[in-house]
């Protein structure tokens, strides 16, 4: 009998530990679906995923402000979207020689640890973090996965952080090194059940994939697989999800999906 008490009591204690780590990861947090993609830049004329735009993302509420991070050839972790920039290539030149060409209100190109800083005086916006898959080799993105793993816990940034990647195994390498991470998967190949199978918390997907396979999403809700979709423009796709009850969407359009979320 005591030995059965206090197995009942060690698992009162456990789900008990697993109830507020959960609830720490998502209490303060704004409480709307809006994700700006590589911050909200558009409607002030910002330099995409510059420190500005996410500092916009965070003015106006979003819930989520999501930006890309690249490796360069000295492992500098930058945020930038595309990979090249300025003329060169990020995997193929030094941080010294990418900040040399500041953004179009001048800035320079950020660093993640700017951009983590940027945003961990705040407890709001998450920022949704994408592991850029090289274009050299696929051992760099694991590279990759794994700096950015250490930056996030270094900085104490862990609750504030979502990580997405089209790299499977980018995902599959955040969750071996952080097992509370939140991750999502971006590819659009893998239905819910493998997501939920393989621990990773959400799908964010292309909004065509949703639209060519509409069992997903009722599928992710009854698995409680969180569901985000990128990237959502018009007022007709955005009004579309948001009936869908989508958790996030993902958008270059963050101020249009408020006035609809109000209406």
């Amino acid at each position: 009998m005591k030995v059965a008490i206090l197995g009942i009591t060690a698992l009162v204690l456990v789900t008990s530990a697993c109830k507020s780590v959960k609830k720490l990861e998502t209490e303060g947090f704004n409480k709307n679906v809006v994700v700006a993609h590589r911050g909200a830049w558009k409607a002030k004329n910002l330099p995409e995923n510059s420190i500005a735009s996410l500092q916009e993302a965070i003015r106006i509420g979003c819930t989520g402000s999501e930006f890309d991070v690249h490796l360069t050839a000295d492992d500098s972790l930058v945020v930038c979207h595309n990979d090249d920039y300025a003329g060169m290539v990020i995997e193929k030149s030094t941080f010294a020689q990418l900040a040399t060409k500041p953004l179009s209100n001048g800035e320079r190109i950020p660093t993640l640890r700017e951009y983590l800083l940027a945003g961990n005086g705040q407890h709001k916006t998450r920022l949704v973090l994408e592991i850029k898959k090289s274009i050299i080799d696929s051992n760099r993105t694991l590279v990759l996965t794994q700096k950015c793993v250490e930056e996030v816990s270094k900085l104490n940034a862990k609750e504030n952080v979502v990580y997405i990647s089209f790299d499977y195994a980018a995902c599959l390498k955040v969750r071996e090194l952080d097992k509370n991470a939140n991750i999502q998967y971006l590819n659009s190949d893998f239905a819910p059940s493998k997501i939920k199978a393989d621990n990773i918390n959400g799908i964010d997907y292309h909004l065509s994939a949703f639209k060519k396979h509409p069992e997903w999403i009722a599928e992710a809700k009854k698995l409680k697989v969180d569901l985000n979709v990128w990237t959502v423009n018009s007022k007709e796709d955005l009004q579309y999800f948001l009936d869908q009850k989508f958790d996030f969407i993902t958008t270059n359009e963050p101020e249009l999906l408020f006035s609809l979320i109000q209406k």
